[in-house]
């Protein structure tokens, strides 16, 4: 029999066949010695495997666990190891689709089960992060009261996905992303298994194949068995020879998935990335990390807008020009739209990285804020004021304000801070780039004798 015959849902006798499963399905590690990375986690002497053993030894307890990792890291394959290693109820329950009405039924089932079965219930939710607050607080008593022990999958960070109080009741173990010897180990266990793999098709797969879905897998391992039996499926059945090609494997994918979400913890990595190298003057790096948001469907106004903020926070005076090309990019976005304005981005970002560095506007403003938040809210100075009506100019509005324009240079020196501040110094210009011209006037004015001012 074919192993895609789950094409067709019917044998050639007419009977109706069962749907294979997906090769990812089929190919899940059923043993702790057959999982393929992760050994810091699951290696006999790690403490998640010691754990497992004293519950089959009956000599400890399931602790409540978060597994965080990223997808096709083996969450949920872990996940089914643990319950195939100790003998509790197991129940597999997912974010997606269950909401508070279906938490409550499991844990009424739990409950009944450790009262008059005596049995503990491990309950395993895929995609955690997915229930809202209300939701994992439905959890939360049956964790403390020891009724279930908990596995929670997740692809986001838990200090901002998973409650405070039921995260600070479970173990976290970070699951990373799989690395490229581990992708080729599983790439040739589908390949040569002939129980659940691809071992009865005599499948050849080609270097530059290889490397290619190792390159667009991301340490995936689900992607890489999806983009193989993708890849094999392409042949016409009973076909000899099954070569697999880098052509056959991109005309598969169509296109790279790229390892980003927008309202998750990678969309804030991937910024944080792209600031610090245009901040450390990386060209390179900082045009890298562009692509990789834009090309993963990044909104190219936010990007815009923090290049705004990079201008005035990270290059500020020390060059002018810099504020001006970000928001000439931002515009040419509005005005041309993706995909034609990441040229523009690119050109604002080569512009920012190149550009001499200053934070001196960014740590006025904060010096700024800090006095505005804590002093006295002082009058503004009568000099400052205009007199707009006679009452006014017989209060002092503006008696003894000097016009500058009337002074030699234009120039002339008095206050202009309220009296409790008279004497504060937000603005210190560097010595980069324009800002050295800033700091010289500064210098020049704040000296009235060299100013020719008495």
């Amino acid at each position: 029999m074919e192993l895609f015959s789950h094409q067709s849902d019917k044998s050639p006798s007419g009977t109706v066949r069962k749907p294979m499963p997906p090769l990812a399905e089929r190919m899940r590690s059923r043993t702790f010695e057959e999982f393929i990375g992760q050994e810091e986690i699951i290696a006999p002497d790690k403490p998640l495997r010691k754990a497992i053993s004293n519950i089959k030894n009956g000599s400890g307890q399931m602790p409540s666990i978060i597994l965080w990792g990223p997808p096709g890291s083996g969450k949920t394959t872990l996940a089914f190891l643990i319950a195939r290693e100790i003998i509790f109820e197991f129940i597999n329950f997912s974010a997606v689709t269950s909401g508070i009405k279906e938490i409550k039924a499991v844990m009424e089932r739990a409950g009944y089960n450790l009262k008059h079965n005596q049995k503990h219930t491990v309950l395993f939710v895929d995609e955690i992060h997915r229930f809202n607050k209300a939701q994992q607080d439905a959890f939360l008593p049956y964790v403390e009261k020891g009724i279930i022990s908990l596995i929670g999958a997740t692809t986001e960070n838990p200090s901002f996905e998973i409650n405070s109080p039921l995260l600070s009741r479970c173990r976290v173990f970070v699951l990373r992303q799989l690395k490229n010897d581990e992708i080729t180990a599983i790439i040739r266990n589908a390949l040569s298994d002939n129980e659940r793999g691809l071992g009865k098709l005599n499948i050849k797969l080609d270097k530059e194949a290889e490397d290619y879905i190792i390159t667009i897998a991301n340490g995936d391992a689900r992607v890489v068995l999806n983009l193989l039996e993708l890849s094999a499926d392409s042949f016409p059945p009973h076909s000899k020879e099954r070569i697999i090609t880098r052509t056959i494997v991109e005309q598969s994918a169509q296109r790279k998935v790229l390892l980003y979400d927008r309202a998750g913890e990678e969309h804030f990595n991937l910024i944080s990335a792209f600031h610090k190298s245009l901040r450390g003057s990386d060209p390179d790096a900082s045009l890298y990390w562009l692509g990789r948001m834009l090309e993963a469907g990044e909104d190219p106004l936010y990007i815009a807008r923090r290049m705004v903020r990079f201008a005035s926070e990270d290059v500020g005076n020390a060059d002018p020009q810099a504020l001006v090309i970000a928001i000439a990019a931002k515009e040419a976005v509005d005005f041309v739209g993706m995909p034609e304005a990441d040229n523009a981005l690119a050109q604002a970002a080569i512009y920012l990285a190149t550009a001499p560095k200053s934070n001196s506007i960014y740590t006025a403003y904060n010096k700024v804020k800090e006095d505005v938040q804590k002093t006295f809210s002082a009058p503004v100075p009568l000099h400052l004021r205009n007199p707009e009506t006679a009452l006014m100019a017989k209060l002092g509005y503006g008696k003894d304000y000097k016009y500058p324009h009337n002074f030699p240079q234009h120039f002339i020196k008095q206050n202009y801070l309220p009296e409790n501040l008279k004497n504060a110094k937000y603005y210190q210009p560097s010595d980069s780039g324009f800002e050295k011209e800033i700091k010289k006037r500064i210098e020049y004015w704040n000296n009235p004798a060299e100013a020719g001012q008495k």
